[in-house]
């Protein structure tokens, strides 16, 4: 648990730090005045002021702002200071309700000494050329995409780059797909995958990405030799992953764990033993040995593995447990207390800076694309709402991989980054994307909605900000009981 707060609070305070900072540089960079950078929104836990700027962390941690002078129509949102939002939610199965506010004070502008009507106080944000204001608004997005390419980039220089596998149907991959994909047991294994629908596949990772990304419903796969196959993409994410791992290549059979006192351990099952058939039925990938043990709830059943080289027969009786039905019943499986070894580490290719660099841009366009996708996937109904995730799937994911080492949490911050760039640059008022949709109807009309009117889109946009906070915290929710 610990691990898992630790995590969510690194991955949410850094990337916050790094959007705000984006528009706080720029900000200060065309002359508008900051009173307030803050981490975290709400009361003040601490801080301190250097100049004009008072740097503070704030009681509610999922969020943070940029107080800047101007923008009063953002003020019926929080009251005594207008609030600028942004907010985040991670693409297929994770997302944030993370807000990060520009504010300005409620208070009119100071006089100048000028008619009332003669424009905004200099130092206001309204104050600024449109480009200025959309350099300042932006700031935050590209602050963001740099820092997915700085990490990726960072972490390809270090630790080199993974040399994916050709993308091969693997044997027994046909037994752990939906019915759909029958015809697959008629494709022999080993056959190179050439294209998924209408996209190329040149190795594992074009694979992969293809099959989470892929809409939800048939989809041909496409080989070097022979006629396509239809397959089957489930729409629930753990489903989707089972299929994407019964792709998977280079993926043995492999006893990870033996819980003390199970079944397994009685047997004399021990982490590292190959499985190569179960009952006399040989058996290649996880989900095979698992549907095989369920099916024996209470019998006796032989497991032919491979222990430091040697063959070895043993015998094992799977406890009878009870486990709930995907239509609300109940059924009895068999049990033996193993899980399955992690995948043998892809071999690493050492690359210098101008290719950690193009690879740290391919991986956060790539990002970036299946993020829109998804979110297009929802917006059309062919992706369940239910795949939106909140703060507390996002901090079981940060613990997740950051217990399996300090790259793929890395990489995950990189993910998270993309997201929070790709979300607000929706155009919804609030957010950076709808203050960019303002300032382009004042471009083309050549003068601002009256402040009246943004303070109506800004109070809308809130509602829908709020509203799909409450969404990724229910379906959290919902997931913690298993529905």
């Amino acid at each position: 648990m610990l691990i898992t707060i630790l995590s969510l609070a690194i991955v949410l305070g850094v990337l916050i730090f790094v959007h705000e900072l984006g528009h706080f540089l720029t900000a200060r960079m065309v002359g508008i005045e900051v009173e307030r950078f803050s981490i975290g929104f709400g009361p003040r836990i601490l801080g301190f002021r250097r100049g004009e700027t008072e740097y503070v962390i704030s009681l509610l941690p999922f969020g943070g702002y940029v107080k800047m002078a101007g923008m009063e129509e953002m003020e019926p949102i929080e009251g005594k200071s207008t609030v600028h939002a942004d907010a985040s939610a991670a693409g297929s199965s994770a997302g944030s309700a993370v807000l990060s506010q520009t504010t300005s004070p409620t208070a009119p502008p100071a006089s100048t000494g000028h008619p009332a009507d003669s424009g905004p106080r200099p130092g206001t944000f309204d104050s600024k050329s449109v480009p200025a204001r959309a350099l300042v608004l932006s700031a935050g997005v590209i602050m963001n995409i740099l820092f997915a390419i700085a990490v990726y980039a960072a972490s390809a220089f270090i630790w080199g780059v993974p040399v994916e596998p050709e993308a091969r149907v693997p044997a027994g991959v046909a037994s752990v797909l939906p019915t759909e994909a029958a015809a697959m047991a008629n494709v022999p294994p080993g056959t190179r995958i050439t294209a998924v629908g209408g996209t190329a596949i040149a190795d594992w990772g074009d694979l992969r990405n293809a099959l989470l990304t892929a809409t939800p419903g048939p989809v041909d796969l496409h080989f070097e030799e022979g006629a396509p196959v239809t397959i089957e993409i489930p729409a629930a994410d753990s489903l989707r992953i089972l299929m994407v791992r019964a792709f998977e290549p280079g993926r043995e059979l492999v006893i990870g764990e033996v819980l003390d006192g199970s079944p397994a351990a009685r047997a004399g099952l021990v982490p590292g033993d190959l499985i190569t058939a179960i009952g006399g039925k040989p058996v290649t990938i996880w989900p095979e040995l698992v549907a095989a043990i369920e099916a024996r709830p209470g019998e006796a059943v032989e497991i032919e593995l491979i222990r430091d080289g040697n063959p070895m027969t043993l015998q094992v009786v799977p406890r009878a447990e009870i486990v709930a039905t995907p239509d609300g019943g109940e059924r009895v499986v068999g049990k033996i207390g193993v899980g399955e070894a992690p995948p043998k580490p892809l071999p690493r290719q050492e690359i210098g800076i101008a290719g950690a660099l193009a690879h740290g841009v391919e991986q956060s366009w790539a990002a970036a694309k299946m993020i829109v996708k998804v979110l297009g996937d929802m917006v059309t109904g062919k992706l369940s709402v239910r795949s939106l995730g909140g703060p507390i799937l996002v901090g079981q994911l940060s613990g997740q991989v950051a217990r399996i080492g300090l790259e793929p949490f890395l990489a995950f911050m990189a993910l998270f980054s993309i997201n929070l760039a790709v979300l607000n640059l929706l155009p919804i008022p609030v957010l950076d994307g709808g203050h960019l949709a303002l300032l382009g109807v004042e471009a083309v009309r050549g003068r601002a909605l009256s402040v009246e009117v943004r303070a109506r889109l800004m109070q809308l946009g809130f509602v829908i900000v709020l509203a799909i906070m409450a969404l990724a915290v229910g379906n959290d929710i919902l997931r913690l009981f298993g529905l």
